[in-house]
């Protein structure tokens, strides 16, 4: 039985995992071919799944309503046909006190209280604090391992997400500090959040319920 995904399923869940994104970065989130994925996103469109607009200049795809109800649908089927539910959903519960801490690590990298302000940004000039915050990633980067080769096993399409979390995390330990929070970089928080996405999308949940 294979576990790879359908190019068609892997579009509209590419749209889905990234939020808003044009073409080419929706062929390149899982390897697909430019000029299909095209087609796929037009087909997409026609039938009202997603829609392409323009944003604070930049233009991207996104889903509609419908288009996030098919695609919930299609994961689930697929979920469904590999036998895959409780072992998703048994990652999905570990990765919720994991999901805890990335919140504080990059909450704690954006700010940094004083005792007049506790939303006072942080400016980096504290190396202790940074580094704290740099060692906590560093353990969920480690914790991360073994969820990711879980997924992995269930899905093709989950695979990449520790190596992704890696590398970001050791540009950020070279100094690249943007790239623990920036949103418009493979950052360990732009990474962690199509992570929690893809799992509650397969899952059926949203951001705030329980496993």
């Amino acid at each position: 039985m294979t576990r790879d995904s359908p190019s068609d399923l892997l579009v509209l869940h590419a749209v889905r995992v990234t939020g808003f994104a044009d073409t080419p970065v929706i062929a390149h989130r899982y390897g697909l071919d430019a000029a299909e994925t095209k087609e796929l996103l037009h087909d997409a469109e026609a039938r009202g799944w997603v829609g392409h607009t323009a944003f604070a200049g930049t233009r991207g795809w996104s889903l509609t309503e419908p288009g996030r109800a098919e695609n919930e649908r299609r994961l689930a089927a697929e979920l469904a046909r590999v036998g895959g539910a409780d072992e998703v959903r048994a990652v999905y519960r570990e990765f919720l006190p994991l999901n805890a801490l990335l919140q504080r690590a990059c909450t704690d990298w954006q700010l940094r209280p004083t005792a007049g302000d506790r939303l006072a940004v942080n400016d980096h000039s504290d190396y202790a604090w940074d580094a704290r915050i740099l060692y906590d990633l560093a353990g969920i980067d480690r914790a991360l391992t073994p969820l990711a080769d879980r997924l992995g096993s269930v899905l093709t399409r989950f695979r990449g997400y520790d190596t992704r979390f890696t590398t970001a995390l050791a540009r950020a330990r070279a100094g690249e500090g943007t790239w623990v929070d920036r949103t418009d970089v493979d950052s360990c928080h732009r990474v962690w959040f199509e992570l929690h996405e893809d799992l509650i999308a397969t899952l059926g949940l949203d951001r705030h319920a329980a496993p």
